[in-house]
């Protein structure tokens, strides 16, 4: 058999090996060596022969292999083909020494590899190696060989039957029927000529060579296929890291036909060795897409190619993001393997994929950009295996590649990842610990990328360099790398962007690198590079290199130019035999001779003078006639910079090389360098003084050029100009005058157009002022203006073009002025008019200013609205040619033009319509965006055929792949489409418009785009609202998109919209759309603004007071921001659990569905990642007392369990109770996902909601077990513990269906586990109450009770021991919700062992209250047992606790629980309370007895019980002892501030007895009365504010018997009247009219009972609503009312009242005028108040007065005097002069008025007056009209003066007595008491009476002529009122004078007085009793009634002692009278 042969073999083998006896090391390596062969052949059957043969040598294979790796794999790959003995051998190698074969291997196999011939062949030669040997593929031929005759034999002579072309015909059709039959084996073969023969055998030797070529190749590269596949498949741990070093040939190879077939089976291989078997269908995937991105000359598996290939590339990105995300990376080998993939993703343009797949690309790069090794260093021996999980083996050069490849793109995003990935792995590669150190390869990557055209490239490789500081190599080290990298770190460090210079310094300094003289040669090369940008950089770099080593200049400039003439030169055309082109091989190098401008152009300042000769002999004529312009330009540049330092100093020979060049220039090819050479001229005049007379020939010089044909040089001569003008002034305007007249009349068209440059260049250099001053403007406006002659026209707006163009802005004034004629000329009739009118037009618009486009827009949109359709279309041409403003002006007009262009599009005139299309067209031309160029028709079509046309474009629009910035223009044309599609009723074409919207921004610059918002916004407001919702979506991206692009400052009313739409009453549409829109917007805003905002999202969220529309909107915001989010939401998770589960159990149904949506998207988004954070929500949520939150849980519970075990839940399960669906694998799954414990507490929450209350509970848990348990049985054994724990806590919660839920549950396990519930409860329930956890604890007592309800007495019974220990245990627990279901147990045990229970509990209870450890918990325990059977506790309690001394703390805690048990024994309780409170002040048990009277009386809750309380506590604020009344007040503020129940019904009691309360002296008490009256104020309502103001009348009426008596409560500082202003408040604010009067009264009475000081803080609260009321219509007597309370205020605080002065004066004016007397007399008397505070009284005092003057109504006039003369009195001295004399010549006048009322007032208003006038003006009033004795004088105008002056005694006698007058006055008053008018004699009366007071007050004798006038009056006057006048005046002198009366006026006034007493008019005798008691002083003693009887006659003594005993002594004994004044003047 085979087996015994190996085995024979094997044997023959060793043995032979073993015979021969070798003694040295070298033979037996040599042997071993030898044998390898032998031992790896097929036929030996065993595997380690070799090794067992080597061992027995005694020679170390490891040391063997690693010493002959090269001989031993040249020796095994000798043979081609490879043989199956090699392949072994391969394969024990392996084995041995992997890492140091693999290299080998590699070495010995990649050249093949690596043929070129590979590449090379093609599909031809591919073809005909298949093609059989001795078969002809190439038959084409031999076909063309046949002779052309042969083929024409049977061709007739064309003529009318035969045509040739018909006969070819007819040949060709037989020819194809011929090959036909000859397929199908019907036609014999042709037979061939001899010449077909002989190219027959040619080409058969011409295949067969290729065919043995071909086949040689293909055995070679099977063969190194084969080494290199058993090679990584014998040890793929060692050998795949190894793949990297073969990949790219395999690649590479993947185009050849012949290679293609073996390097995908070998590139699958690579796959498999580096894939592990978990990995396999991963690799595999990865393998076929990268092939098929690929496109290998093979073909694929039709397997690996039913899928898409874009579906194909976006799932496998997909499946490699998530595998990155998850912390995991890619072993480098499988990296290396999946960067083609990658790379080819990247790179496809075909398949179109979108920008997410290219960042989930990056994602992947990005994380194995970051990769570390787990050796700090890298392994110090080769064979030790590197990490494949560091960076030492990832394909790093290619890696770097591929980002600076994806860094160069035009997607910020994209790019910016991409750098920060490029610089990870700069970082890993480092050289830093536990980083790998880059090789010189991956240096170069990153030194091509500082030369990349990016500067992002650059900025990239710059930082990735900046990284690698420590490994870059040096010129020491490495000369030539260390100079590659000095020279590009310095040509960086000259970087045209600033931010990489600055990185390029930090590289210099970082490495040290120091400048070399090297370099100025070294940067030569590199000023040639074909990248623009780093031509500049080196130029710059070279430019600083000259500067250092200045020396260098001359061999540098040399050398450039050197180098100019080499890269000038192109290579001759390839010729044929004949000498005729047949290839132009030819590349001209603009761009190196470019950048040898640029370089000598940076040189300049550094050259020396004797070089300048040299340097323009190369540029004139060499470099000047450059064939290509953009190098000419940098020529002309860099010798314009010479000319600027160095033309100075060599004029002479610069001039002299010019001025020959130009006057030899005769070739029309020369313009170029004459154009340059005049240029060159015009810059090196500049350096001539003004007066050198070389300057006006070279002037001349060039204007002569001007007519030289050549736009260039044109243009070249008018920017010379303007430097040279100020040497020619004097003759510019002659020079000005010729070229106008060339202008305008030449027959030349260059001379022309060269004049319009000499002028523009003229007019530039003389100022903005010569076009008026030489009459340019004129001349050509008259040009333009003659339709005569078209030159004319056209030379004018030549030279408009040219001013426009060389004045720039300079020229805008004008514009406006030529723009009318511009219009008239775009219709000229002649063509070439509108030709340069289109050209004027462009120059116009590219050189306006954005004030020019202001100047200019404005009227030619206003030309839009003409009739004249010459004028619109011009006026359309002109808009048109704003296309070429410059691009700020072009994107601010565009906007505003293309609206009206498209308005245009439908005139009814066909030009202008024309002209609309043209414009738009000239718009599209502008455009620089390349792919919005390619579009631009179908962009004109949708806005010519906006209804037809507008889908297809956006359609277009989305397609296209965008790579450049969209610019304004191509916005200006994008976006009326877009607004346009807003509009349209297709939902698609929403759709479309949206994502246009939404990818703009990251498209366009930001200002181009900010003037369409206004116009965009509210399109994309509607569509966020459309009905479906996929366009809801896009827009709400769109609206994200617009926010990140723009910023949130563009959308200032987006933001609020959405909000205000997020809460819509209307939609749920709406509030769907605002909240996606608004998520999208955060998003964009940044996880800042949301962290900002989600505070507030989740507590309006979680609000219970907002509306369902509101609540649904927010919630909603849960739906959508998850998505936008991502993982950036997951803190958020866990806080917008509750408001989720809190909505679910909302009433209303759309807001439980949204908050459904909102957790199913949170399960499904992070079921994998934030488990850990909402599954303990939505397990604390299975227990919830709501069973709507509890029904969302299980359903949200079942959807994660359903997506971990991987069902959908849908299925039926509708059987037997305890039938399951589940699996084993699927509790297995569970467990993993959520851990052994919490799926123990879950499985047990859903098996606890199959026992809910609710049937929806039940029937949701009941199918979520159903489907995730496989036995129920053993799952209850399993969670019984967990469940258990579950069911204690439920049993211990206040809610009652958690109880249930938790007894229904025991009540299952009991019926499913029958008679052993007990047994195992018990002990539970036992060693429960012994835990730390107080909701076990709490569960025992519950459950107790629970298990006693639920079981029969009898078991009951048996463990009632237990049950007594464990209640009086827990009633004393520390935990209060212990101690609440102790009572509970306590209740049923009662309930089953009767009064047996309280004598074995409370008892103990009560001694462990003494207990100072416990006595805290046993107290709250008694409360508890109270709280349950205060019907049995409280008769048994309360007669132990009251006995003195009190224990208040228990009675209260026992009262609060008692409930309506309590009212019974509430008033013993609460006198004892109330006197333990009364001894307890000033105490340290003060408070403790204070809290213990709050929890009493706040527990109280029944009708009876708050009575009880309240007329306990007003009966002890009546009582005697202060405390006590102290005790009620606290606790009255207590019990009115902090108890919820309605007190109404006793407000009045309550108002009484603390505002009595208020009279207090005690300040404690006060303060207590204070509060609680504010407490009670405060529980009042509107309407019960109303009700009450008369009961607080009367309460302000009780607390004091005299109005005017403070109460020192309302003195209380800073608190006052604050409690009950609010009630006034209302009632003046808003009572009816009644209650208006009645609250303003009431605030006078409060504000007289106030102290200034209390008042303050309420003046504003109290003046603002009477000032209101006031000003509206009322009734008189509540206007009334509220002047005096205004005038009370104003007396008590006025000073206060200052900031309301003009509103008052305006208030009591305006009262002044009411209809109602008494308002006037109120206003008057308010008036005189405030005048007090008055600042400025001259205004008043003139309106008064002029009211007084004008005012006819008599009675209004009364009191407007009455009003006057208030304010005189307040504040006349005040008054300025000319105002007083007015009111002196006003009120003098009306004196002799004949109205009585009239006459009174004004005399009052003059007595007052007089008082407040200085002496001299007092005496004038008094001579001229007071003191006047005439004695035929009208008795009214004595009657009046008589009034005057005796108010002016009232008020201040002793200024009219001091006067020279005093005796005239005297004998005045005298008269007019002698007077016989009645009127007269009565206010003389009055006078006497104040002149009498004064001579008493003074001390001095009265006058014996007043005394006796007025005596005699008394006794002998006919008329009885003077007499009671008499009398009253004599009673008010008594009582008003402080002085001593001399008892002489006293015996005079008595007789007088005695005289009356003895009238028979009761009136007089009246008042005459009460003078005598007034006079003589009977009140105080007799003492002055006796001094008078002695000085009276003996009749007037029986007179005065009768009257005294009969009338006096009743007088005396009663009340006192206020003393009433006399004053007459006085209204009221």
């Amino acid at each position: 058999s085979s087996s015994s042969s190996s085995s024979h073999y094997s044997t023959a083998l060793s043995t032979l090996c073993l015979t021969l006896q070798y003694s040295t090391l070298q033979d037996k390596q040599q042997l071993a060596m030898d044998v390898l062969l032998d031992s790896c052949h097929p036929a030996i059957g065993k595997v380690d022969q070799w090794l067992e043969i080597v061992s027995v040598l005694q020679v170390d294979p490891v040391s063997l292999v690693s010493d002959n790796i090269d001989h031993l794999v040249d020796m095994l790959c000798v043979d081609v083909p490879v043989s199956k003995t090699a392949l072994n051998a391969i394969d024990l190698l392996c084995r041995v020494s992997p890492i140091k074969l693999m290299k080998a291997v590699c070495v010995k196999t990649l050249p093949t590899l690596q043929r070129p011939a590979l590449s090379h062949v093609t599909v031809q030669e591919y073809t005909i190696m298949n093609t059989p040997e001795g078969v002809l593929y190439n038959t084409e031929a031999v076909n063309r060989a046949k002779d052309g005759a042969e083929q024409k034999t049977n061709v007739k002579r064309e003529n009318k039957a035969y045509s040739y072309e018909e006969q070819m015909i007819e040949m060709e059709l037989r020819e194809e029927l011929k090959k036909k039959k000859m397929k199908k084996g019907k036609a014999p073969e042709p037979e061939l000529n001899k010449k077909q023969l002989e190219i027959k055998k040619q080409e058969l030797e011409k295949e067969s060579a290729i065919r043995g070529r071909l086949n040689k190749m293909l055995i070679e590269l099977e063969s190194s296929s084969a080494v290199l596949r058993r090679a990584f498949m014998s040890n793929p741990a060692y050998t795949s890291i190894h793949l990297s070093d073969i990949l790219p040939a395999v690649i590479h190879l993947l185009t050849s036909p012949l290679a293609a077939s073996v390097c995908v089976a070998l590139y699958i291989d690579m796959i498999k060795c580096a894939f592990t078997s978990h990995d396999q269908l991963l690799g595999l995937q990865v393998a076929y897409i990268t092939l098929r991105l690929l496109k290998p000359s093979t073909d694929l598996p039709l397997s690996w190619c039913e899928e898409t290939l874009s579906h194909s590339v976006n799932r496998i990105t997909t499946v490699l993001t998530k595998h990155c995300q998850s912390d995991n990376t890619l072993p480098a080998p499988c990296f290396t393997l999946t960067l083609p993939l990658l790379r080819a993703v990247v790179h496809n343009k075909t398949l179109k994929l979108n920008d997410d797949i290219i960042t989930d690309v990056l994602s992947v790069l990005d994380k194995h950009c970051c990769l570390r090794s787990e050796h700090e260093s890298p392994p110090e021996h080769d064979y030790i295996l590197p990490d494949k999980y560091g960076p030492d083996v990832l394909p790093r050069r290619d890696l770097l590649e591929l980002l600076c490849e994806i860094i160069d793109t035009d997607l910020p995003q994209i790019r910016t990842s991409a750098s920060a990935s490029l610089g990870n792995l700069c970082v890993s590669v480092s050289g830093q610990p536990y980083c790998a150190i880059a090789e010189s390869d991956e240096i170069e990557v990153l030194i091509s990328g500082v030369q990349s055209h990016s500067p992002y490239v650059r900025r990239a490789c710059l930082q990735g360099l900046l990284s690698l500081n420590l490994i870059l190599p040096t010129t020491e080290e490495d000369p030539v790398r260390g100079m590659t990298l000095l020279t590009w770190v310095w040509v960086s460090k000259h970087d045209i962007d600033e931010t990489n210079q600055q990185l390029a310094e930090k590289v210099w300094e970082c490495c040290g690198l120091e400048f070399d003289q090297l370099l100025c040669t070294k940067l030569l090369t590199h000023v040639t590079h074909t990248v623009s940008d780093v031509r500049k950089s080196a130029s710059s770099a070279l430019a600083s290199a000259v500067q250092l080593y200045p020396e260098s200049v001359e061999i540098v400039m040399a050398e450039l130019i050197h180098i100019y003439h080499s890269k000038n030169s192109l290579p001759p055309p390839v010729s044929d035999v004949l000498g005729r082109p047949t290839q132009d091989l030819s590349v001209d190098q603009w761009a190196e001779r470019s950048g040898v401008a640029m370089g000598l152009l940076k040189i300049a300042p550094y050259l020396h003078d004797d070089l300048v000769g040299t340097l323009f002999d190369f540029y004139v004529p060499t470099a000047l006639a450059d064939r290509s312009e953009m190098a000419r330009n940098h020529v002309l540049e860099s010798a314009t910079a010479v000319l600027e330092h160095h033309g100075k100093n060599n004029v002479t020979m610069l001039l002299q090389i010019f001025e020959t060049f130009l006057d030899n220039a005769n070739d029309p090819s020369a313009d170029f360098v004459c154009q340059g050479v005049v240029i060159l001229l015009g810059s090196l005049a500049k350096h001539l003084d003004k007066s050198d007379q070389r300057v006006k020939p070279i002037v001349a010089k060039l204007i002569e050029t001007l007519s030289v044909p050549s736009q260039q040089v044109q243009e070249a001569v008018a920017n010379c100009l303007p430097a040279l003008v100020p040497a020619i002034r004097t003759q510019t305007s002659d020079l000005i005058n010729n070229l106008l007249n060339l202008l305008l009349e030449s027959d030349n068209y260059g001379e022309r157009k060269g004049a319009a440059y000499g002028i523009a260049g003229l007019v530039k250099g003389l100022g903005i002022l010569s076009l008026k001053q030489c009459g340019v403007m004129t001349a050509l406006i008259d040009a333009i203006q003659d339709r005569r002659s078209t030159r004319h026209r056209e030379g004018a707006l030549f030279a408009f073009e040219m001013l426009c163009q060389m004045l720039g802005r300079l020229f805008e004034p004008y514009i406006v002025q030529v723009l009318p004629h511009l219009l008239l000329c775009f219709g000229d009739n002649n063509q070439y008019v509108r030709q340069a009118a289109e050209d004027t037009a462009k120059a116009v618009m590219s050189k306006l200013s954005a004030h020019g486009v202001k100047l200019v827009l404005p009227s030619l949109l206003a030309a839009l609205n003409e009739d004249s359709w010459r004028t619109k279309t011009g006026s359309v041409e002109l808009l048109g040619a704003m296309a070429y403003c410059a691009p700020k002006q072009l994107s601010s007009c565009l906007p505003n033009i293309v609206p009206r262009l498209m308005e245009v599009l439908t005139d009814s005139h066909v030009k202008v319509q024309n002209a609309g299309v043209q414009a738009l067209k000239q718009i599209g031309s502008v455009i620089r965006n390349p792919e919005i160029q390619l579009i631009v028709p179908v962009l004109l079509d949708a806005l010519s055929n906006p209804s037809t046309k507008t889908s297809a474009c956006l359609q277009q629009l989305l397609d296209t792949k965008f790579v450049h910035f969209i610019d304004s223009p191509s916005l200006a044309l994008i976006m009326p489409v877009v607004k346009r599609a807003f509009h349209d009723r297709s939902m698609e074409t929403r759709k479309m418009a949206s994502q246009i919207i939404g990818n703009m921004y990251s498209l366009t610059d930001q200002k181009d785009l900010s003037p369409y918002l206004p116009t965009i916004v509210p399109g994309l407001k509607q569509s966020l609202l459309h009905p479906v919702p996929e366009v809801r979506t896009v827009t709400a991206k769109a609206l994200g998109a617009m926010v990140k692009g723009m910023g949130e400052s563009g959308y200032d009313e987006l933001l609020p919209w959405l909000l205000e739409t997020l809460t819509s009453e209307q939609s749920s549409v709406d509030r769907s759309g605002a909240a996606q829109g608004l998520s999208e917007i955060l998003a964009a805003m940044g996880q800042q603004r949301l962290d900002r905002l989600m505070p507030d999202i989740i507590r309006t969220a979680e609000s219970a007071d907002i509306a369902p529309h509101v609540k649904d909107g927010y919630i909603l915001m849960f739906v959508y921001l998850p998505v936008t989010f991502g993982d950036t939401f997951l803190p958020y998770i866990g806080p917008i659990i509750p408001p989720i589960l809190k909505a679910l159990a909302d009433e209303t149904e759309f807001v439980r569905e949204t908050a459904l949506r909102a957790g199913q998207r949170i399960v499904n988004m992070y079921a994998e990642t934030a488990i850990a954070i909402f599954l303990p929500q939505l397990e604390k949520g299975l227990f919830d007392e709501s069973w709507r939150i509890r029904y969302s849980s299980i359903q949200l519970l079942g959807d994660l369990l359903f997506k971990i075990i991987g069902v959908t839940g849908k299925m039926t399960t509708e059987s037997m109770e305890d039938d399951t669906f589940g699996t084993e694998k699927m509790g297995n799954a569970i467990t993993k996902i959520l851990g052994p414990h919490r799926r123990l507490r879950v499985l047990a929450g859903i098996y606890m909601g199959r026992c809910d209350v609710t049937h929806q509970v039940r029937t949701a848990a009941l199918h979520v077990w159903k489907i995730v348990v496989s036995n129920t049985a053993r799952t209850l054994k399993d969670i019984m513990p967990t469940m258990f724990a579950l069911l204690l806590g439920c049993l211990a919660s206040t809610s009652h269906d958690k109880r249930q839920i938790a007894a229904r549950t025991l009540g299952d396990l009991a019926r499913k586990l029958g008679d052993r519930v007990l047994p195992e409860i018990i002990p539970i329930l036992e060693n429960g109450l012994e835990s730390d956890q107080s909701e076990q604890r709490q569960g025992v007592c519950i459950a107790l009770s629970e298990i006693m309800c639920s079981t029969s007495r009898e078991l009951v019974l048996q463990y009632i021991d237990s049950v007594v220990m464990t209640v009086r245990k827990a009633l004393c627990d520390p935990l209060p919700g212990v101690r609440t279901a102790a009572a509970s147990t306590f209740d049923n045990l009662h309930s089953t062992i009767g009064n047996k229970a309280l004598d074995e509990i409370l008892p103990s209870l009560l001694s462990q209250i003494e207990d100072p450890s416990v006595s805290e918990f046993a107290l709250d325990g008694l409360k508890q047992a109270m709280s349950v059977k205060s019907r049995v506790v409280l008769p048994f309690l309360v007669p132990k606790l009251t006995q003195p001394p009190v224990n208040t703390k228990a009675l209260s805690l026992l009262a609060s629980v008692a409930g309506d048990a309590l009212s019974k024994y509430l008033d013993k309780i609460l006198t004892a309370l109330l006197y333990a409170l009364a001894h307890s002040f000033n105490t340290d048990k003060e408070a403790q007895e204070l809290h213990c009277c709050k929890v009493l009386v706040l527990s109280v809750n029944d009708e009876n019980g708050i009575r009880c309380v309240l007329d306990e506590l007003m009966l002890s604020a009546r009582s005697k002892s202060l405390s006590e009344r102290r005790a009620a007040a606290v606790i009255l503020h207590i019990y009115c501030s902090q108890s919820k129940r309605d007190i109404s019904q006793y407000i009045p009691q309550l108002l009484r007895s603390l505002i009595k309360l208020l009279s207090e002296s005690d300040h404690r008490l006060l303060e207590a009365s204070w509060s609680a009256l504010d407490a009670v104020c405060s529980k009042l309502d509107t309407a019960s504010q109303l009700a009450h103001i008369s009961s607080l009348r009367s309460a302000l009426r009780y607390a004091t018997d005299d109005k005017n008596q403070q109460l020192p409560g309302f003195c209380l500082p800073k608190k006052g009247i604050s409690p009950l202003l609010p009630i006034f408040r209302e009632g003046v604010l808003n009572g009816p009219p009644e209650l208006k009067e009645s609250a303003a009264v009431g605030l006078g009475e409060l504000i007289r009972m106030t102290s200034a000081d209390a008042l303050k803080p309420s003046v504003v609260h109290i003046t603002g609503p009477l000032i209101r009321i006031l000003g509206d219509r009322f009734s008189w007597n509540v206007k009334a009312a509220h002047l005096d309370t205004l005038a009370l205020l104003l007396a008590k605080v006025g000073v206060m009242l200052k900031p309301f002065l003009p509103q008052l004066q305006t208030t009591f004016l305006k009262a002044l005028n009411d209809s109602n007397r008494s308002v006037r007399l109120k206003a008057g008397n308010a008036l005189c108040r405030m005048i007090v505070i008055h600042t400025r009284v001259d205004p008043l005092f003139t309106e008064l007065h002029q009211s007084v003057k004008n005012t006819d109504d008599p009675a209004v006039r009364e009191t407007m005097l009455a009003g006057l003369r208030g304010v005189i009195h307040g504040a006349g001295s005040r008054v300025s002069e000319p105002i007083r004399q007015q009111l002196i010549n006003t009120l003098t006048l009306m004196l002799s008025t004949p109205d009585d009322t009239t006459r009174v007032g004004v005399a009052g208003c003059v007595g007052i007056l007089a008082i407040n006038l200085d002496n001299t003006a007092l005496c004038s009033l008094l001579d001229e009209h007071l003191l006047v004795s005439d004695a035929h004088a009208d008795w009214v105008v004595k009657h009046s003066r008589i009034l005057a002056l005796s108010v002016s005694l009232k008020h201040n006698a002793v200024l009219l007595m001091s006067t020279p007058h005093s005796q005239r006055l005297i004998d005045t008053v005298v008269n007019a008491i002698n007077n016989d008018r009645i009127p007269i004699c009565t206010g003389g009366i009055v006078a006497g009476g104040y002149l009498l007071g004064y001579h008493i007050n003074q001390n001095i004798p009265a006058p014996l002529p007043l005394l006796t006038a007025l005596c005699k009056t008394m006794m002998s006057h006919s008329n009885n009122d003077i007499k009671v006048m008499v009398a009253t005046t004599f009673n008010f002198v008594a009582r008003s004078t402080n002085q001593t009366i001399p008892i002489d006026t006293v015996v005079t006034v008595t007789k007088a007085l005695l005289d009356g007493s003895q009238s028979r008019n009761t009136v007089v005798k009246c008042n005459s009793e009460q003078g005598l008691v007034s006079l003589l002083k009977l009140r105080d003693n007799y003492d002055i009634y006796q001094q008078c009887l002695k000085n009276l006659e003996t009749r007037q003594i029986e007179s005065l002692s009768e009257i005294d005993r009969k009338f006096l002594k009743k007088i005396i004994n009663q009340p006192e009278p206020p003393i009433e004044d006399i004053d007459k003047t006085l209204i009221t």
